[in-house]
């Protein structure tokens, strides 16, 4: 059974965003790698509690987290979790640095060898039936990518990094200063621990080319306008190898000039006649994906709906749909014929209503 996030940070569920930071900065420190070497526990529950801080201190991942779950996240297109503790570090790296400051997860990338490449932002542009339906998608990216040459490890084929002779493959030089001692990134290697004695010919030793490269995008039923969509390892990779970065797609939905959405429900105008209004009528209704006939009872008002169920938007956690609301506008004519006047006018008659022209307002004159 998977532990609630306000579980795991020891918060409540009305807990505002500074405590909820305190508790995770306070939980960081205790299972902190560097404090529990070797410890598998310590690393789990450390990034357990990055998994939670994540979710809870970005509001709209909270809201769809109270509301429906972990599944509502997944369902969104966020990915919750960490694969490793360096993709930890990597998103909450200022985080650390205000925490540990230098000597303690103050470079704690650096120290762990090379870092995982950087992230990618893609903004995307669907309409609104594919928003509200769902779609496979195809996405050119224009980025590095690791090299074919040489591996991603930036030497010549044939050849390989040398340990630094500096950090001798730490990635860190300790100095001491009387009773502290300061721990810093090697100034040889930038934290790798090795160093390249033959670069590569393809990428000049980065390890990484520049390319054009196609992504394929499942777009789940019901997203909406600025959802994130969250690639594991579709981003920059990392330097020498390391692991690469996330690509994120940021969906923009264009409008539609029927259908008017609210959450899971949709909302369209369907205009009748007043004489249809009065006696009743069918009228076709457009859906995202076809029509339907739909039965207006006789003497409707102007402004009444009729509520089409399971015709509007999928929750996009994947369970039921909303509803489609269509609003009744009666269309009163302007102009009307002879013929069609002294219709109306016996029609009056018979209900007693006063037609009669008059000069005065239907207030009568101020005295």
């Amino acid at each position: 059974m998977e532990q609630d996030y306000y579980e795991i940070l020891g918060v409540g569920r009305e807990a505002p965003d500074a405590e909820i930071k305190k508790a995770y900065k306070r939980l960081a420190v205790q299972y902190h790698p560097d404090r529990n070497q070797g410890s598998k526990e310590a690393e789990e529950r450390f990034k357990d509690l990055a998994e939670a801080y994540a979710v809870l201190s970005d509001s709209r991942k909270r809201e769809l987290y109270d509301q429906f779950g972990k599944d509502g996240l997944r369902g969104a297109g966020f990915s919750p979790g960490f694969q490793n503790v360096e993709d930890i570090f990597s998103n909450f790296g200022s985080l650390f640095d205000d925490l540990f400051g230098f000597g303690f997860g103050g470079d704690t990338r650096g120290r762990r060898g090379p870092r995982r490449g950087p992230d990618l932002r893609y903004d995307l542009e669907i309409p609104f039936h594919e928003a509200v339906l769902g779609a496979e998608r195809e996405i050119e990216l224009a980025h590095a990518v690791r090299c074919a040459n040489c591996g991603g490890s930036g030497a010549a084929p044939g050849t390989s990094k040398k340990a630094c002779a500096t950090c001798h493959g730490r990635g860190q030089v300790v100095q001491r200063q009387g009773f502290f001692t300061l721990s810093t990134t090697c100034p040889t290697c930038y934290g790798v621990g090795a160093v390249i004695e033959t670069p590569c010919d393809e990428c000049g030793g980065s390890g990484k080319v520049e390319k054009l490269r196609t992504v394929s995008l499942a777009i789940p039923a019901g997203v909406d306008d600025g959802t994130r969509m969250r690639l594991n390892n579709e981003g920059e990779p990392g330097d020498h190898g390391a692991p690469p970065g996330d690509l994120y797609v940021f969906l923009h939905v264009q409008p539609d000039k029927r259908f008017i959405r609210d959450g899971v429900d949709l909302h369209i105008e369907a205009e009748i006649d007043f004489v249809q209004a009065v006696l009743g009528t069918e009228v076709e209704v457009p859906l995202i994906d076809g029509s339907k006939t739909v039965q207006v009872k006789r003497g409707i008002q102007p402004g009444d709906t009729v509520v089409l169920r399971g015709e509007g938007v999928p929750h996009v956690r994947g369970h039921g749909q909303g509803n489609l609301i269509v609003h009744v506008v009666v269309l009163i004519p302007k102009k009307t014929t002879v013929e069609q006047e002294e219709l109306l006018r016996q029609y009056a008659e018979t209900t007693g209503a006063d037609v009669s022209k008059k000069k005065k307002g239907i207030f009568g004159r101020r005295k």
